[in-house]
């Protein structure tokens, strides 16, 4: 007889939050909201913004410089003067 497995997941307070947050509709949206939308669709388009927004563009990872990268080799080949010293 097998044993069963019993998963023990416990859920994070970002992953309950993403399961109870309402989805958006048509009439959350700002542009419903401020009476410029010109659809007559049931569900939230491609445009939709949350009214609370009031069309701010959602937030962007901020662009971070790496550190300049060596200009030399930690290692390179001998030069020709280096090669004909060693075989000469």
């Amino acid at each position: 007889m097998g044993a069963k497995r019993t998963s023990r997941r416990t859920m994070t307070p970002a992953a309950n939050a993403r399961r109870t947050a309402p989805k958006p509709s048509c009439e959350d949206c700002y542009f419903r909201v401020n009476l410029l939308c010109a659809l007559q669709v049931e569900e939230p388009c491609s445009t939709y913004r949350p009214h609370e927004a009031q069309l701010r563009p959602p937030q962007q990872l901020r662009f971070v410089f790496r550190q300049e990268r060596r200009t030399r080799a930690a290692w390179s080949f001998p030069s020709a003067q280096e090669q004909a010293a060693l075989h000469a």
